[in-house]
């Protein structure tokens, strides 16, 4: 797990500023993201417990908006070039540098788990160690929000990511591993991606049972 770890850092170590200028709208332009981040907000407001990771936090943008959406929210990140971006551009949050598959938090803790888009370089063997991890830190009624891209095939992809290779799932497989991790889905949103990519865009919103 650390080799390609280690590459994705320093891939996105590399691309900090040119990352975070692309994201800096904060979905404005991603409507469907948008409604579903929003969706996740309001249902883990409503569990009592507001304290929500934004795992693989990059730049940051994301873990401000779940602050605004009302949530206690840090970011976390295995680049430290994003964490240090992140703690400049919003000096009043908390953002810490963590893998995924030891995150420093402790055992239930959390009301919620955004991972947007942020598991897509893990190798389709490993993903259930970091969706094991993401129950571990929640408090029961918590809730995951993962988004991915998404493909029609019955099998992972691998692809060319601009930044360092990723992978494209099947939306029901990844379904199956939320299930084998302990997490109800709740709701999904698969739509046509605006991007060249070609890929489908999917979020999985998902209960501890």
């Amino acid at each position: 797990m650390a080799h390609h770890q280690d590459e994705t850092r320093a891939a996105y170590d590399g691309v900090v500023e040119l990352y975070a200028s692309l994201f800096a709208d904060r979905l404005e332009t991603r409507p469907f993201a948008r409604a579903m981040i929003g969706s996740f907000a309001e249902l883990v407001r409503g569990t009592g417990n507001r304290r929500v990771a934004d795992v693989g936090c990059g730049p940051g943008h994301l873990t401000a908006l779940l602050q605004d959406l009302g949530l206690d929210a840090f970011g976390l990140d295995i680049s430290p070039g994003m964490v240090g971006h992140a703690r400049r551009t919003y000096p009043a949050l908390r953002f810490d540098e963590a893998r995924m598959e030891a995150l420093p938090v402790e055992d239930g803790a959390l009301g919620g788990v955004l991972a947007y888009y942020s598991m897509i370089h893990t190798p389709p063997d490993e993903l259930p160690a970091l969706l094991a991890e993401q129950v571990r830190v929640l408090a029961p009624g918590g809730l995951v929000l993962v988004s991915f891209f998404a493909t029609d095939g019955p099998k992972p992809v691998r692809f060319d990511h601009k930044v360092t290779p990723a992978y494209s799932w099947p939306v029901d497989r990844f379904a199956e591993l939320l299930a084998g991790a302990g997490l109800v889905t709740v709701a999904r949103l698969v739509h046509d991606p605006a991007s060249e990519r070609g890929f489908l865009d999917a979020h999985l919103l998902a209960g501890l049972r």
